[in-house]
């Protein structure tokens, strides 16, 4: 199966797993495009809503874990299949209740057995189908959320505006049952076995080139330290720049409409960052769109002008396009491929969380100051730890160092 490899069947199975987590993500944004009409029919504070949003992504960080030892076990199919129902069956729940529906829906069965078996599996089945292209590859199928972003957002706010935000979960989960487990049935087939890669580590090793000179698990530990620092600002303005719009006296529309820009744009810079990847590695690739997400942030801060505004989010779209995919390239460069299904998920863990911390944050903070600013704020020191971090492992990746030794 080697031969299959790079080949046009692989870039068909990444086209099918974009699908697949382009669907699936949809499934938090209903919160995130309905957090006014939810606060107010429920009676609640903003942070209500917006919290439901982050128990996804904490749900998501815990449950990916299991479902990359389970994909590992399993198949990825069966996976992505649990995955399906569970997304369906947690977004049905959240609408038909009230706060503690939309908690236990969106936390345990969109997040925790939902999403989490979407995307660490697929980031690391998709991997496996790849050696020369793996960068591109990686980084198509992580556009997942990006492409959901900018084409669910208006989508959802037509049907929020229309038929409630109640019906519209109903629907919506609907949509995503039937069309990823059709994508699993047909394209989610094992991966090819691996071919070796010259110059690397048996596949018994605990690495696979070198882990920076740092004991492999300390690496992961400062990457998890990282993505978790990027994600929280990251997931800012994706959760809350439709209420920000509407806190400023904008459309509802075009609330949803600079969602979709940010996340659009994401999408076609993310198949710039995947191309960088593959020609200067994931270190330094994370270090450049980590340095753009910073300058996005720096906007958000400077400006409330809503033509600038569209600017600013399409800045900070490229930015965070960057980043996720690259650490599963930065595993997959130190790690062999026989532990990839935990580290991936083990990194991305953090990740999660960060962006469950990012999409909570900002309705608490702004619930005590009535503003996004401190948000925004709080944001940019964290992403300039993030930025410290990467220096000091970019720093280490330009230095020869020996194999390092299993910890």
């Amino acid at each position: 199966m080697k031969d299959l490899l790079d080949s046009r069947t692989a870039w068909i199975t990444a086209w099918a797993a974009l699908a697949v987590m382009s669907i699936g993500y949809g499934a938090p944004l209903v919160v995130v495009v309905a957090m006014k009409p939810i606060a107010g029919e429920l009676v609640t504070a903003r942070s209500g809503p917006s919290g439901a949003a982050a128990l996804s992504y904490i749900g998501s960080a815990f449950g990916g874990i299991l479902a990359g030892w389970l994909a590992g076990k399993f198949g990825v199919r069966s996976v992505v299949l649990l995955g399906a129902a569970m997304v369906a069956l947690g977004l049905a729940l959240s609408a038909s209740g009230g706060l503690t529906e939309l908690f236990v829906g969106h936390g345990l069965l969109i997040g925790l057995l939902g999403i989490s078996c979407l995307f660490s599996p697929l980031m690391t089945y998709v991997s496996l189908w790849f050696v020369r292209r793996r960068g591109s590859a990686v980084a198509l199928i992580a556009s997942g959320q990006a492409v959901s972003g900018a084409i669910w957002p208006p989508l959802l706010q037509l049907g929020v505006d229309e038929i409630g935000w109640r019906w519209t979960m109903i629907w919506f989960a609907a949509l995503i049952f039937v069309s990823v487990v059709v994508l699993a049935l047909v394209f989610l087939r094992p991966p090819p076995v691996a071919a070796p890669v010259a110059g690397a580590a048996p596949a018994a090793s605990t690495t696979r080139e070198t882990t920076l000179g740092l004991p492999p698990n300390l690496l992961q530990a400062l990457l998890m330290v990282a993505v978790f620092c990027c994600c929280i600002p990251m997931a800012m303005p994706m959760n809350h720049v439709v209420a920000y719009c509407g806190d400023l006296g904008f459309a509802s529309q075009s609330g949803a409409a600079m969602l979709s820009v940010l996340l659009g744009v994401a999408f076609f810079a993310r198949q710039f960052w995947g191309w960088l990847a593959d020609r200067i590695g994931g270190f330094q690739t994370l270090l450049f769109s980590s340095l753009v997400q910073i300058t996005g942030l720096v906007g958000y801060l400077a400006t409330q002008d809503q033509v600038a505004l569209f600017v600013v989010s399409a800045i900070f779209g490229i930015g965070l396009s960057g980043l996720l995919p690259s650490y599963v390239i930065v595993v997959r460069e130190c790690y062999t491929a026989q532990e990839a299904n935990w580290r991936v998920p083990t990194v991305m863990f953090a990740g999660f969380l960060g962006m469950a911390g990012g999409g909570w944050l900002p309705g608490e903070l702004f619930d005590r100051f009535s503003s996004y600013m401190p948000a925004f704020g709080t944001g940019l020191v964290l992403n300039l730890v993030n930025l410290a971090v990467l220096i000091f492992l970019v720093a280490r990746k330009q230095r020869p160092f020996p194999l390092a030794a299993a910890v």
